[in-house]
Order: structure tokens, then sequence, then C-alpha cells
């Protein structure tokens, strides 16, 4: 950072100014300068907008320099998956979860010292009204209880179904305490931990393009469409799956496949994540789960890169 930048600028001129109106109040008052407690306050009152100002020049820059620090860290730790996805395609070698999860921690401990919440998530083009998925109401009650069954637990139990859709569609905004907290969860789990953080790194390369899933409104399959795909169907069979529709997206996506090998192997990785994980879902899932894993983001980006790819070909 230069040792003088805008922020000490703009408090050097108030203070110029603080000062020179000072002297003109002065001027065309008589000065009270015997000691006397009149003249205390009134020495008090000439400094002390000059202490606030400065105070604040201090906070400003220190505020600066974290968002600067923040956005450092979150730079080398966009730049380490990047490596990640581009040395290593086909799942053979992974960078350590726990790693990975120390970085992105310093980082939004940063960001939250900064601005005081969470930044949103990047499926997200600015804060969102609550999307209207009244499909995924339908689940019934007993699958919030029932558990995920593609989880091997060392200490905690399995993610519960409802928690495991719920992290796949990511946090609403910054003050959705219960989305982030499923979605911690969702981390913790090693079944849903792939895909989610699959997930997280192609719905982030899409937003770099102005792709996001809050924009799309695909045509949602039934849920014997999806028992299929589970069951290893590929091709026009599946093709109900791939419901969105939106061309200027899906030519970016397309586009972006054949000319970025960074993307290509993010959403290769992403797709056989999904593809794993979908097929230990279905085994347990109820229609009303699976409509309403249809209805999150992660499925929407499954259903648009899945065409890019040409799964549904």
């Amino acid at each position: 950072m230069p040792r003088i930048t805008s922020i000490e600028f703009i408090a050097g001129l108030l203070t110029v100014i603080w000062i020179a109106l000072a002297v003109a109040f002065g001027r065309s008052h008589t000065a009270v300068s015997d000691g006397s407690p009149a003249g205390l306050v009134e020495i008090a009152l000439l400094l002390m907008p000059l202490v606030l100002i400065w105070v604040a020049a201090r906070t400003a820059r220190s505020v600066h320099a974290l968002r600067l620090e923040a956005a450092r860290l979150q730079a080398e730790i966009d730049a380490i998956r990047a490596h990640h996805m581009s040395q290593a395609p086909h799942d053979s070698v992974e960078i350590k979860p726990a790693v990975v999860a120390k970085l992105d921690e310093l980082v939004q401990s940063r960001i939250v010292a900064v601005q005081g919440d969470q930044a949103v998530f990047a499926s997200q083009r600015t804060r969102p009204q609550p999307v209207n998925r009244t499909a995924t109401h339908a689940q019934p009650a007993a699958a919030s209880q029932s558990d995920l069954a593609l989880a091997t637990p060392i200490e905690r139990p399995p993610i519960s179904v409802a928690d495991f859709i719920r992290a796949l569609n990511f946090p609403q905004d910054e003050h959705d305490k219960e989305g982030f907290r499923t979605l911690r969860r969702a981390l913790e789990d090693r079944a849903s931990e792939r895909l989610v953080r699959a997930s997280q790194d192609v719905l982030t390369l899409l937003s770099q393009d102005g792709i996001y899933m809050d924009d799309l409104s695909p045509d949602l399959a039934r849920p014997e469409v999806w028992r299929r795909f589970a069951h290893g169907e590929r091709g026009r069979a599946i093709a109900g799956l791939g419901g969105v529709h939106d061309r200027s997206c899906l030519a970016i996506a397309t586009g972006r496949m054949k000319q970025d090998p960074v993307f290509r192997d993010a959403v290769h990785h992403f797709l056989r994540q999904f593809d794993k994980t979908f097929m230990a879902f279905e085994r347990n899932a109820t229609d009303g789960d699976i409509v309403a894993l249809a209805n999150s983001r992660t499925a929407r980006a499954f259903m648009l890169l899945g065409r890019a790819a040409g799964t549904f070909d």
C-alpha cells in the first residue's frame, strides 16, 4: 500500500478546512487564552474534530488493508484449486480436505472481520428473493429424519437427506445461518464433501461468465427419469434431465469446455461426483427427495453442464 493514499489526502484536506474555519471564527470572536475553564473548553472543541478525522482515516486504511488481504488469500485458494484440477483431472491425487478447509476458514475469517458478514455464494447475481420451489416442500416429514446411506461415518453420524439436499442448494444469502450450518455439515461428511466442493468449483467458474443458477428456469424431469439415470442409463433415454434450454448459457459453457482445459477438467470432475453420489442417494430416496434435489443449484449445474458435455446425447 502506498505511504500516502487518498484516505490520508482527504483527511489532510478536512484538517486544513477545519483549521481555516477555526482561524476565521477566532478573528471574529475574542479568544479566551488565559487558561480559564472556558479557554480549555474552547481548545478541546478545536482539537476534537481533528482527532476524530485522523482516527477515522486510520480505521479506513486498516479496513482497506484487511480487504486486500482477504482478496489475496481468496485468489491463492482459487489458484491452488485450479492447479489441482489441471494436474489431477482423473482424481488420482487430491488436495487434502483439511488443508482446503483451513484456507477457506482463514479467508472467511478475514472477510467477516472486514465486512461483518459472510459473502454470498457465487451462484447468485445479487441477494435473491426466495426461489419458488413448491415441489421441494413435497418431501415427506420422515425424509428429514432418514439418513443418506452413502456415508462411512468416522466420528459423526451420516448427514440426513434433508441436510444433504439443503447443502447442495447452498445458502440463500449471508444471513442464512441454517444454510451455512448444513453446508459445514456436508463438508464434514465424507460422502457428500467431494460433490459439494466440486459443485462449488463449477458454480464459481460459471459465475465468471455471468452464468448464475438462480437465473435459470429448467424443465424438471419426473423422478422415474432420475432413477433411470441412477441405474446407469445414458443418452436419449434420460434426455429429460437436460432441462436447461437457455441458448446463451449453453453456448458459453460449451465453448469454454472446448477452449479452457481447467474448466473442462472441473466439469468432468463435477459430473463424475454427481453421478456417483446420486447413485447412492437414489437407493434410499423418495420421489419427494428426488424432486427437492432436482430443484437445487447443484442439480441445475448438472443439467446445464451435462448438456454441454453431451451426457444426454
